[in-house]
């Protein structure tokens, strides 16, 4: 991890990691692979995919958003907020959180200058691919991640299969082929999740 990661894990009194948190980063630093992390709440997902993921694009910073967050609830996206811009802080890598009770000055200063960690809403990424096609390159060029929390309420359902679209839509505009990484509390059937995190 980068330093500012290891401060943020000593100053929280961590004595070790998860089993969980330390595979995922095996996988996010040596492979190319697509991830799902299923674990009970409160047990350090979040963490397990975004300490990796952070400390790469610190140290090698994307021009464009190098990090899609995507959730399925405006209330699970600011309590996310709050948690990786914590972590974000010390390094000065951006977090924009975009969804229909975002101030919209706050949205400017993202478009204007995408970098960071974008979290946003299936709604509004759709409104965003609509309204803003000719931007699309330029805002997402060179995007590294796809993080999509809460998959099982999503999974072979019409909103699921919306952001499927979506991401072959933003990719095709983009040129981007961003890795994904899928977080769930409860999944019952984790090959078929695995199937469609990364159809």
């Amino acid at each position: 991890y980068s330093p500012f990661i290891r401060e943020y894990i000593y100053s929280h009194g961590w004595q070790s990691l998860h089993n969980m948190q330390l595979e995922a980063a095996r996988i996010i630093f040596e492979t190319d692979d697509n991830l799902l992390l299923s674990s009970e709440t409160a047990s350090g997902k979040t963490e397990a995919a975004f300490f990796p993921i952070l400390s790469q694009i610190y140290e090698n910073e994307p021009q464009s958003f190098g990090v899609l967050y995507i959730a399925p609830l405006k209330s699970l996206i600011n309590d996310q907020f709050s948690r990786i811009t914590e972590l974000t802080d010390s390094a000065e890598i951006p977090v924009c959180h975009w969804h229909g009770d975002v101030a919209r000055s706050h949205k400017s200063r993202a478009l204007e200058h995408p970098r960071g960690v974008l979290q946003i809403t299936p709604e509004s990424l759709e409104a965003m691919l609509i309204r803003r096609p000719s931007e699309l390159s330029r805002l997402f060029g060179d995007l590294r991640y796809v993080i999509i929390d809460e998959i099982h309420t999503l999974t072979g359902t019409d909103r699921g299969n919306q952001i499927l679209c979506q991401l072959a839509r933003l990719s095709a505009a983009s040129g981007a082929l961003p890795r994904r990484i899928g977080l769930s509390a409860t999944l019952g059937d984790l090959g078929a999740a695995a199937k469609w995190l990364g159809a």
